[in-house]
């Protein structure tokens, strides 16, 4: 499963790398993200085209991501300096419809792999649709902006009400890799990232974001940082193999268990 760390610092993108991290992503997105998100506990991101060149420069191993804007009037330039740049992967955001994708096809022209972040109800409604658009290398669902469209209480009734199987079932019959979400580090969070990671491997994800939690290994010196974001991923790699080699009842086991704390965090929230 390949692991996804945003950053623009090219310190932290080197460590990640040396960590085994399989890809650092740049956030240039900030088109409506703010009118979506302001006030809710995210981050905005503060990454520019600035960024790519110095992040360029220290990932031999690693992957580089960008996620680009929305198609807007100033996208042809946008994608031709991620292309100019040598960016492996080109993600868009909040795609509505098939036109969108096919527009953001067209101006990477194959010279990146592309990556769709399926993160509006409309795009989930058009899937097929837009499925059907030649050139599309992968799909990642995006929990967030796609529970707040739906009007949920929490990201992760997606996934335990049976949405993103439902996508991954689509993108896959279409022989297009899959992924979705974030995850935190192994001991932490109040939905385990044993119980998700578990998901992932059910549903034959084949990607996922490390969540902001990850940016607390930097909090002490560098070699602290290298040597804890080592022992993150190592933990994370042995866990997917265990879960891999285990039976398939466990993960069914597991995935009743992300249902019913799902629940019980919907419960909570709506009392408060």
């Amino acid at each position: 499963m390949d692991l996804i760390f945003i950053t623009n610092d090219p310190l932290k993108g080197a460590v990640a790398q040396e960590a085994g991290v399989d890809r650092v992503m740049i956030d240039l997105e900030i088109l409506g993200k703010l009118e979506r998100q302001g006030g809710l506990d995210t981050v905005i991101s503060k990454h520019t085209a600035a960024d790519i060149v110095p992040m360029r420069r220290v990932l031999d191993r690693s992957q580089l991501l960008v996620r680009v804007n929305p198609v807007h009037p100033d996208s042809a330039s946008e994608i031709e300096t991620c292309v100019g740049a040598r960016v492996d992967i080109v993600m868009l955001p909040m795609f509505t419809g098939r036109d969108e994708v096919a527009r953001f096809l067209d101006l990477v022209a194959g010279r990146a792999r592309t990556c769709l972040l399926l993160e509006t109800p409309q795009a989930f409604v058009r899937m097929d649709d837009i499925l059907a658009c030649p050139g599309i290398d992968e799909v990642h669902v995006g929990l967030n902006d796609l529970h707040l469209g739906m009007g949920l209480t929490f990201m992760f009734e997606l996934l335990s009400h049976g949405v993103v199987e439902q996508i991954g079932r689509a993108v896959t019959h279409c022989g297009i890799k899959f992924g979705f979400g974030g995850v935190g580090r192994l001991s932490a969070g109040p939905l385990s990232a044993r119980l998700i990671l578990s998901e992932h491997v059910r549903l034959g994800s084949t990607q996922v974001l490390l969540s902001r939690d990850f940016q607390k290994v930097f909090d002490g010196t560098e070699a602290q940082a290298r040597a804890a974001f080592k022992t993150e991923v190592a933990g994370i790699r042995g866990y997917l193999d265990e879960l891999r080699c285990g039976p398939r009842e466990r993960l069914e086991e597991n995935a009743r268990a992300v249902r019913r704390v799902v629940d019980g965090i919907v419960q909570q929230k709506r009392r408060a």
